[in-house]
């Protein structure tokens, strides 16, 4: 049977301990005491080593499971908030669609309502445009009406001619109240702008050249707008 020296030392340090006639014993347990105390430190520190290593291995898998969860959780928020801000985003989206599109159909509403009374304005305007020269023009209709009952009654001509000349020139101050003048044209050069020449005659003098003789029909402006060119007698 085998005997390891750990089994006779203390049996020895018993021996050199009891035996005083030994110096050395005391000093060898001592330096066995010492060393075996150390022995037991460093097991009980490989131990230890040992222990904390065994617990962090095994709560390993709880710290990895632990930071998956936390993971999860952050991911699922984050997700969360995501489907949140698109969901916020389309509201806006969808409200900010509905007026633009109420704006719109207000615009072309209000565009038609334009363009049906613009249309109806220049119905009118057509049909009635001249409603205001023709209301300015019934007293001078009426002074006729008399001038022509006048005639019936009497035989004055000069009073006849003296009533229809105040008539005309009634007339022609309604008239040129509405804009309307009549042109000046014997004695003008002749211009194409506002004469119309139905005959050329020989001048007489060299001034005469290209000078307006005679005027057969006046000519007539409304507003510095020719409506009627002068028909008129040129010389050459």
């Amino acid at each position: 049977m085998a005997v390891t020296l750990a089994e006779i030392l203390p049996f020895w340090q018993s021996f050199l301990k009891y035996h005083p006639k030994y110096p050395c014993g005391t000093e060898f347990a001592n330096r066995y005491d010492k060393n075996n105390i150390n022995m037991n430190t460093e097991k009980q520190n490989d131990l230890n080593e040992e222990q904390l290593a065994a617990q962090a291995e095994a709560a390993a898998p709880h710290k990895e499971e632990v930071e998956n969860a936390a993971e999860a959780a952050t991911e699922a928020e984050a997700n969360d908030t995501e489907e949140k801000s698109v969901e916020d985003l389309l509201a806006e989206v969808q409200a900010e669609n509905a007026q633009l599109k109420d704006k719109y159909l207000r615009q072309v509403a209000e565009f038609d309502n334009y363009r049906k009374r613009t249309l109806k304005e220049k119905t009118e305007l057509i049909l009635n445009g001249g409603e205001k020269v023709l209301s300015a023009l019934l007293p001078v209709l009426d002074d006729l009406d008399r001038a022509l009952e006048n005639i019936e009654k009497s035989d004055d001509v000069a009073t006849l001619k003296e009533g229809v000349s105040l008539i005309v020139d009634k007339l022609m101050k309604t008239l040129g109240a509405q804009g309307l003048t009549k042109m000046e044209t014997v004695g003008k050069t002749f211009d194409t702008d506002f004469h119309e020449a139905i005959a050329l005659i020989p001048a007489q003098e060299e001034a005469q050249k290209n000078q307006v003789i005679d005027c057969v029909q006046p000519g007539y402006m409304l507003n510095e707008k020719v409506i009627r060119h002068a028909k008129v007698v040129v010389g050459q």
